[in-house]
């Protein structure tokens, strides 16, 4: 079973599963560089629903976010790494800024974010509210970062640096 998919197959098969009684859980990012921190925030994620959608920021959504010098992975890496892992049920690619049309066009039971947003806050909310799912906030783990692994690497290899 191929993980990666677009999301008009996607939306294809969670039709599918809602039909058999799946909850769907939907989170995003850009997963970078994949750390301690994300594994934790996607073990919580998937206990919220029977399966779990990881919209990743394509490589010019992420430029956009994170400025010109991310991604450090490409999104086609970043999407084998993340089927890869156990508890990831689907991954699609997104180009967008934000993963606001998106989840307008799967429409989740659960939308997961991690605990730098507030549920006020979250990209798509109203979509969820509306179909009376629900939105979860996980922890972060404190400390650990994308940014703050670069910094590290960078530290210990950075110019000159043998």
């Amino acid at each position: 079973m191929d993980k990666i998919l677009d999301r008009h197959t996607l939306k294809q098969v969670l039709e599918g599963l809602r039909a058999q009684g799946k909850r769907v859980a939907f989170t995003n990012g850009c997963f970078d560089i994949l750390h301690v921190g994300h594994i934790r925030y996607l073990r919580e994620a998937k206990k919220t629903a029977d399966i779990l959608v990881l919209a990743l920021n394509s490589d010019r959504s992420v430029r956009s976010i994170k400025g010109e010098r991310r991604p450090i992975v490409p999104e086609e890496e970043r999407a084998d790494v993340m089927a890869a892992l156990e508890m990831v049920d689907y991954v699609t690619v997104f180009d967008e800024d934000t993963p606001g049309e998106l989840i307008a066009f799967l429409e989740p039971d659960v939308l997961i974010k991690g605990g730098d947003w507030s549920a006020e806050t979250v990209v798509g909310r109203d979509v969820i509210k509306r179909r009376g799912g629900k939105i979860v906030i996980v922890p972060l783990t404190e400390g650990v970062s994308t940014t703050n692994v670069i910094g590290k690497v960078l530290d210990v290899y950075g110019a000159g640096k043998k």
